[in-house]
């Protein structure tokens, strides 16, 4: 099965989204955490009487990485305060970036971020948050997050993941079989997913656009033939018309 979602959310918008098909939200706490953990429980109670699934997105300020300890914790307090908003709101996975590789190696840098996604876990057990961590794919060569990395995570610590189709375009500079991918989600129970246009340069990532419908009926074709059963959130410039038109494709 396959679910469309938006990204960016209010309780407002839900009934209209459901009205398009549209039966998921990202809530966008890119640059802030601008919801206490009462008014999630209000969204979360708009998107419950529509069957409608929500997730969140942290802030872009995370480096589980850094070579400063207070910006790890401050990381860490940063995806710790989201799945709290998380449980309170009933969504099911905190997507985050994890982490720039900076000067240490590569193998260094999985080992730390593997460390603090652990610890992580430990305080959603003992606080009883039934939420997933999910480590994104990234798109920019100097990032933590390549398929691999993020699979290994997957592996070792048992966390969520979230698969950005786009940005593993952009981290291959457009040399990309989607197929390479998708025949390897099949193992997941279920698998949360960013789509989008994108534009890239040298250093990978450079911006979303809106979507390539020719490429995303190849990507949809492929996510039906191995029957994968995933969320898909629009990330594109025109977040809910490209939202509208992929589930269209469904």
């Amino acid at each position: 099965m396959i679910k469309i979602g938006i990204a960016g959310v209010s309780e407002q918008e839900i009934p209209e989204l459901v009205l398009n098909n549209i039966f998921a939200g990202e809530v966008e706490f890119v640059r802030q955490i601008y919801l206490t953990n009462e008014k999630a429980k209000i969204l979360g109670q708009a998107a419950n009487w529509k069957n409608f699934d929500l997730s969140i997105h942290a802030p872009y300020y995370i480096n589980l990485n850094s070579d400063k300890k207070e910006i790890i914790q401050a990381s860490i307090q940063r995806i710790l305060t989201c799945c709290e908003r998380a449980h309170h709101m009933s969504a099911k996975n905190v997507v985050f970036h994890p982490g720039y590789y900076g000067k240490i190696s590569k193998l260094e840098t999985y080992e730390n971020i593997k460390q603090r996604i652990l610890e992580m876990k430990d305080v959603n057990k003992d606080k009883k948050w039934n939420v997933k961590l999910c480590p994104e794919t990234m798109g920019k060569i100097n990032v933590f997050g390549s398929w691999e990395e993020t699979k290994e995570l997957v592996k070792q610590t048992g966390c969520g993941f979230c698969m950005d189709f786009a940005h593993m375009k952009a981290r291959n500079f457009g040399d990309i079989d989607f197929e390479d991918y998708v025949k390897e989600l099949k193992e997941y129970e279920h698998v949360h997913c960013h789509y989008s246009g994108i534009e890239w340069n040298k250093g990978g990532e450079k911006k979303h656009l809106v979507i390539d419908f020719k490429e995303a009926l190849k990507l949809f074709a492929l996510l039906k033939e191995y029957k994968i059963n995933c969320t898909i959130i629009n990330e594109s410039a025109d977040p809910f018309g490209d939202a509208v038109k992929l589930a269209k494709l469904i």
